[in-house]
Formats: structure tokens, C-alpha cells, sequence
């Protein structure tokens, strides 16, 4: 079996970064912009696990690990700061949350 090139992975990582980045840029939807940062995480994870089995490391694993762990922590917050914006505001639009008083 022959191994995948590090370049094609890391134009993968790279593409999929871009969208990240670029949906968090243009979109004022909250939830689409949380999505766009789990897209921008598991580009980093990609990066991650494509040097790893280059370098024949198990390194790039265990910070893939990390990485959906601090994904799942972001999640939980994430979403419940939506449930909280959506009662209060009746909108998941970004702009409503410089209103948002203590």
C-alpha cells in the first residue's frame, strides 16, 4: 500500500481551513459560525494525523484526540449559549449579541 504524499494532505487541511475561515467571516448565522470552527478544528486534526503517519508517529493522533476534546467542550458551551440567545432574543444572529447585558 503506498502512502498518501504530506502535500495532498496538507492542501486538504488547507482547503478545508478555507471554508472554515471564510464561513466564519461571512456568515452572522451563530450556529453556522460554530460549524464553520468544528470545519476549521478537523482541518487541524487532518494537518495533524497526515504528519504523524508521515513521520510514523502516533503524536498526530493523540492531538487529534485533544483536539475533539476541546471540539466537544466547545460544542456544550456553544449550544448553550444558543438555547439561552434564541429564548432571550428569538434570533441566532451574531449582531444580537452586543445587546446582551450582564
Amino acid at each position: 500500500m503506498t502512502a498518501i504524499p504530506l502535500n495532498h494532505v496538507l492542501i486538504l487541511a488547507c482547503i478545508l481551513f478555507s471554508i472554515g475561515f471564510i464561513g466564519v467571516i461571512v456568515r452572522k448565522n451563530t450556529l453556522f459560525i460554530l460549524m464553520s470552527l468544528e470545519i476549521m478544528l478537523n482541518a487541524v486534526g487532518v494537518a495533524f494525523i497526515g504528519a504523524g503517519s508521515v513521520w510514523q508517529q502516533a503524536d498526530g493522533q493523540i492531538m487529534f484526540i485533544l483536539i475533539l476534546s476541546l471540539a466537544a467542550a466547545e460544542v456544550a458551551i456553544g449550544l448553550a449559549l444558543l438555547i439561552r440567545m434564541q429564548r432571550r432574543y428569538q434570533s441566532l444572529d451574531i449582531d444580537k449579541l452586543s445587546e446582551m447585558r450582564g
